[in-house]
């Protein structure tokens, strides 16, 4: 199964009721600027959501990729209308998004509930990737790809006594001085396990990295704010764990928040 193959499924009614039947009420554009105290990278964040019901549809993109005019054009119309047009891929992804988690939302499954505590920044974002390394059967001398790096979940996985092997398009070296690669099949293929953003799902590179680690049969954790109920319905179809984090994300609050772990038996 790929992406587009699930697209079908939805439109063709596979996965509950027609798309045509739920629409948009809200769309929005954000951009998130991230600097943790100490740290000398500047996260900068685009997001694209689509609110349907009471659930958001949320992908990320890269700087330019989407101009914040489609926000006008987006609300009102149907899931359905939106899956079948030429729209640029993020909002097609967050679209997509929003219908599976509209049809089940995160907090209503078997998921554990993790409760990410309230405080700082840094606080925050450090329990968030521990819960997501907490995925992971990480020992000693094991090598994890992490592909979308996050120094947290450097460190997180790090400190279980894996050895990162970060890839990003956007960094040369993690904060610990990691050296980060471009090529994503370079880390896949050296690694014992890969952890992967959903933004894979937002620059089209997900089904790649799904069919290779498909093939080298291993295993798969997803950490998702991107796409996160997309994600979850490759859960035993490559993916092997998945940490969901609907939106509101943690980094706009400084309460407690929730996220969402799944793990399968592969």
């Amino acid at each position: 199964m790929t992406v587009a193959d699930l697209t079908e499924a939805v439109l063709d009614g596979a996965h509950g009721p027609d798309p045509s039947t739920l629409s948009v009420t809200s769309a929005f554009w954000l951009h998130h600027t991230t600097r943790l105290p100490g740290a000398d990278v500047t996260y900068r964040n685009y997001y694209v959501l689509l609110r349907v019901g009471e659930v958001f549809g949320a992908c990320s993109f890269e700087s330019g990729e989407l101009d914040p005019s489609y926000c006008a054009d987006t609300s009102g119309r149907t899931l359905s209308d939106v899956l079948r047009s030429d729209d640029p891929l993020p909002v097609r992804i967050a679209a997509l998004d929003a219908y599976l988690a509209a049809v089940e939302p995160h907090h209503t499954t078997d998921a554990e509930e993790v409760i990410l505590p309230a405080g700082t920044p840094d606080v925050r974002a450090r329990a968030r990737d521990a819960a997501v390394a907490g995925l992971l059967d990480v020992a000693e001398g094991t090598k994890v790809a992490l592909i979308g790096v996050v120094n947290p979940l450097v460190d997180a996985i790090t400190e279980r006594g894996g050895i990162c092997l970060p890839c990003d398009f956007n960094l040369r070296e993690t904060a610990s001085g990691i050296a980060v690669s471009q090529d994503m099949h370079e880390v896949v293929d050296a690694a014992d396990a890969v952890v992967a953003t959903g933004m894979t799902l937002s620059n089209g590179s997900f089904d790649r990295l799904l069919t290779r680690c498909r093939k080298q049969e291993k295993p798969l954790a997803i950490y998702a704010q991107t796409g996160s109920a997309v994600a979850r319905a490759f859960l035993g179809s490559g993916v092997t764990a998945l940490s969901a984090e609907p939106f509101p994300f943690s980094q706009f609050s400084a309460r407690p928040t929730s996220l969402y772990r799944y793990r399968t038996t592969e």
